[in-house]
């Protein structure tokens, strides 16, 4: 026992040594979270300018008759949403659009060249139709336009059409 106590007192040096324990620090207060970022909205479909949009199903079509001439576009064994026809005994071309639009309703022509709106009348056969002179630059510049033209009557879809020459052959058709 006396081996005990002779070497107690320097574990006791020893211990009063050690610093006294102290309670462990509060732990500090974390930041408040940071809120979300809302998503990014995705970004809107591009807008595809006219003269890139791909054709209006169909195609062109001409013919003769005992009026004159027509142009006709559209998908064979339907209506033809577009015609162009040359009626001789009038001197005159009149360009209609399959459907109907409000009075007073104008159709616009646009190609690479030109945006021309013409006034339409109903022709009780279910179009609208403008009255043009054989010599109309419309007709030209529907023709010449580089590769299509565009028809728009609200509150029909408009129309992305080619420009081949069935609507040239019919202005030449009322010029000649």
């Amino acid at each position: 026992m006396l081996r005990i106590l002779v070497l107690c007192p320097p574990v006791l040096i020893l211990a009063a040594c050690v610093a006294p324990s102290q309670p462990a620090p509060a732990p500090s207060p974390s930041p408040a979270p940071l809120p979300r970022p809302a998503p990014a909205p995705s970004p809107a479909a591009p807008v595809v300018d006219w003269p890139d949009r791909e054709w209006s199903p169909g195609t062109w079509a001409y013919a003769q008759d005992a009026r004159g001439s027509i142009a006709r576009y559209g998908v064979p064994g339907s209506d033809a949403e577009l015609t162009l026809r040359c009626d001789r005994a009038a001197r005159a071309l009149y360009l209609a659009r399959r459907g109907s639009a409000p009075a007073g309703a104008a159709m616009t022509v646009r190609t690479t060249s030109t945006a021309r709106t013409l006034a339409m009348q109903p022709t009780g056969e279910g179009y609208m139709a403008a009255r043009l002179t054989p010599s109309d630059g419309v007709i030209d510049a529907m023709g010449f336009s580089r590769g299509r033209f565009m028809v728009q009557l609200p509150p029909l879809a408009p129309l992305i059409l080619p420009s081949w020459a069935e609507p040239l052959r019919v202005a030449e058709d009322c010029r000649g």
